[in-house]
């Protein structure tokens, strides 16, 4: 194929319609199995993206599955109705696919069969490639000079059947992937971050599924209003029930019942339909649909005994807010001080963001419960023995363990922590620096 170059930002065109049209969706196995055999006789890495309907329907399964390859063209699969993708797996064996955020789509793509045995984010490489901007349209606009029409991916891609400017978008996801990743690569290998880049997605591809998390009812927004141990209760009861009656009715929990109805029938605690209906997220007629479910979990949550309450908060292994470490521990909080404000420096010099450069988790850490017992003398080799241990891939290691070690030598040394860098205006896709 030949090289892609960047086109500069100035030459910029907008991508209308793909090349070869908006294709036919293919539903029944026999259409698949079709578009199975031409991928397999296409060449080079395939494109790939997936819709979901979030916000809309109950979980992340896949609604639309695109996919693009040199010599096969694009394909647009409405697994809807199908159990797995088993056989475009297969014709896939071994080839590169391309995806962009590789870790949204793939556990939808899991779901259907279908799992890479390599692949390139293009995201992640933009991030690496200390692009400023890498969200798709920002990206395929700086490096190929190409303006995305964007403005349907919060759709609600269970809709059937799909309008037109629907599928004419699905398919645009993937019309240049191929070619953004050729120019991506080109720009890593000219930084001398292709390996870097490479470690990053073997780690995706080989990480296992993410655990269930525990008491996931302990995420609804404005939990914090709530303080006291039955009150907790009321919420783990109510979210259980709108989780059911979401699950059975396949539609996304927060159109049951918003967070901000289950946070309000914590506080007050009512005890009769009039009651609950008059406080906020209840006077809508989804949320009065199931008047007697909700009221039903309340007095639950009420009958149970102290003994039966769930605990303020779940124990975590976590290190604490780093705002606490100054009282809790200054030796911890000179530690990380002086490790961030290093990592924030190799940052900038190697034009990456600091989150990618070592998780900002990881660094917490190692600097929370060190692996040595002197902060004069860090042991080096034990502190990437411990990051390895947490995940931490051998770029990252290599960059960063000594000059972390070297300043909180340093920091021990005299007392102080270097000063904090200014913060940058922004980071990629306008994120703050994590803490």
């Amino acid at each position: 194929m030949t090289e892609v170059q960047p086109v500069p930002a100035a030459v910029e065109l907008a991508l209308l319609e793909p090349a070869g049209g908006v294709p036919l969706v293919l539903s029944n196995a026999s259409e698949i199995e079709a578009a199975a055999r031409a991928l397999a006789g296409g060449t080079g890495p395939v494109a790939i993206d997936a819709e979901r309907a979030s916000g809309y329907r109950y979980g992340q399964r896949a609604y639309l599955v695109q996919l693009k390859r040199e010599g096969a063209g694009s394909f647009l699969i409405d697994p809807i109705n199908l159990d797995h993708l088993r056989s475009v797996h297969d014709a896939l064996e071994g080839t590169e696919w391309i995806l962009h955020a590789a870790s949204q789509d793939l556990p939808c793509l899991r779901e259907l069969d279908m799992s890479p045995t390599s692949l390139f984010d293009t995201e992640l490489a933009g991030r690496i490639a200390g692009k400023a901007r890498v969200g798709l349209g920002p990206l395929v606009e700086e490096v190929l000079g190409l303006r995305l029409e964007k403005g349907h991916g919060a759709a609600d891609w269970s809709t059937r059947p799909l309008p037109a400017p629907w599928l004419r978008y699905a398919v645009l996801d993937v019309e240049v992937l191929i070619e953004l990743r050729h120019a991506l690569a080109k720009d890593l290998e000219d930084q001398g971050k292709t390996q870097w880049a490479q470690e990053e997605f073997e780690a995706i591809v080989n990480a296992p599924p993410a655990e269930p998390r525990v008491d996931p009812w302990r995420r609804v927004s404005g939990l914090h209003r709530v303080r006291q141990s039955q009150q907790l209760a009321i919420v783990r009861q109510l979210w259980q029930t709108r989780d059911e009656i979401a699950q059975q009715r396949d539609i996304a929990p927060g159109r049951i019942l918003q967070d901000i109805a289950i946070v309000e029938a914590a506080l007050a605690a009512p005890k009769t339909e009039a009651e609950l209906i008059v406080l906020d997220g209840f006077k809508g007629k989804g949320a009065q649909r199931n008047t007697r479910k909700w009221l039903g979990a309340v007095n639950a949550a009420l009958q149970l005994s102290a003994q039966q309450w769930p605990a303020p908060s779940v124990p975590s292994d976590s290190p604490p807010p780093a705002r606490a470490w100054p009282e809790r521990d200054k030796s911890a909080a000179l530690r990380l001080a002086a490790a961030r404000h290093v990592v924030t420096e190799l940052g900038e010099r190697h034009n990456i963001p600091v989150e990618n450069l070592l998780t900002p988790d990881y660094l917490r850490r190692l600097c929370w419960t060190p692996p040595w017992s002197n902060d004069d003398n860090p042991d080096a080799q034990a502190a990437d023995e411990f990051l390895t241990t947490w995940g931490a891939r051998p770029w990252q290691r290599n960059l960063t363990v000594e000059a972390i070690c070297s300043a909180i030598a340093t920091a021990s040394q005299t007392g102080q922590a270097p000063q904090p860098l200014p913060s940058p205006s922004s980071q990629p896709d306008g994120q703050s620096a994590p803490e």
